[in-house]
């Protein structure tokens, strides 16, 4: 079998054998990545298309997310504050930054999951790089996280509580570690996902279980002296670099090393992984 796959010219092949070394792969792979940097006007153009294309026809566009967001926060602030016995003034904000950035991250994973495998025929007919492919991905999450920050300013007007902006910039690094991480994310579950069908609903469940365990809509004081445990959940620490200066807090080290340390073992992973299978992700598809 491995000796018919080089004559098999579709628009992704096998550049090097089975039996390269690791360094041969990785060469490969990095050429891949810079092939990938290079077309990203194309990866821009495609992402706005997937956007199009999946509100061909609505009236208010990706904004019906954004509708949709903005309505899921007025209900819950409302419900969730007498609840957790809140005042609404300190919980909306919370809620509204939390709902925004887990959508994103929600969204991002289950995309994620069918990224390669919902490209198939691309993958088949056109030689592209598939790094690419995972940018594409990052890009339109991206682009639909932008729309739904309207809920966040929404939410600070109607409250009138504004984070300190010098704090607020902190997010900026941190939304950067996201992008990168997306990137990477998006690698490691299309590939898996390719070669095991079965992945998509385990990680949809795991999602929903870390949904309910993590600080999204309830406040980390809420558990008392068990605080301490948060920063081992990685979905916390995540989430926390980026809503706590939007906040007008600033995370803890705690917090920090422990994103810190999530995003390099899950870019290590994924570099690994597509190192040893780039080669391979067209006959799982």
């Amino acid at each position: 079998m491995d000796s018919l796959r080089p004559r098999m010219r579709g628009a992704q092949t096998l550049e090097i054998m089975p039996g390269s070394t690791f360094g041969a792969r990785q060469e490969t792979a990095l050429r891949d990545v810079r092939e990938a940097v290079s077309l990203w006007r194309l990866c821009w153009t495609l992402s706005a298309l997937d956007i199009k294309i999946r509100y061909r026809g609505s009236v208010l566009g990706p904004f019906w997310l954004t509708l949709s967001t903005g309505l899921t926060v007025a209900a819950m602030g409302g419900i969730y504050s007498t609840l957790f016995h809140i005042e609404m003034r300190d919980y909306l904000p919370f809620l509204a930054i939390s709902q925004v950035l887990w959508g994103y991250q929600s969204a991002l994973v289950t995309d994620a999951c069918n990224g390669y495998v919902a490209s198939e025929g691309m993958i088949r007919s056109v030689r592209m790089p598939f790094t690419l492919y995972a940018a594409r991905i990052v890009l339109r999450n991206l682009m639909v996280l932008a729309h739904n920050l309207v809920v966040i300013v929404a939410v600070d007007l109607v409250m009138w509580q504004f984070p300190d902006p010098v704090v607020a910039l902190a997010a900026l690094p941190a939304m950067l570690v996201w992008v990168i991480d997306s990137l990477a994310i998006s690698v490691l579950l299309g590939v898996l996902c390719a070669r095991f069908r079965d992945i998509p609903p385990i990680v949809a469940s795991v999602m929903q279980m870390a949904f309910l365990v993590t600080p999204v809509i309830w406040r980390p004081s809420l558990i008392g002296d068990l605080q301490w445990m948060l920063p081992f959940n990685p979905f916390f620490t995540l989430l926390e670099i980026v809503r706590a200066p939007l906040l007008g807090e600033i995370p803890s080290l705690a917090v920090y090393a422990s994103a810190g340390l999530s995003s390099v073992v899950l870019c290590a992973m994924t570099w690994v992984l597509f190192v040893r299978v780039r080669g391979r992700i067209a006959f799982w598809v």
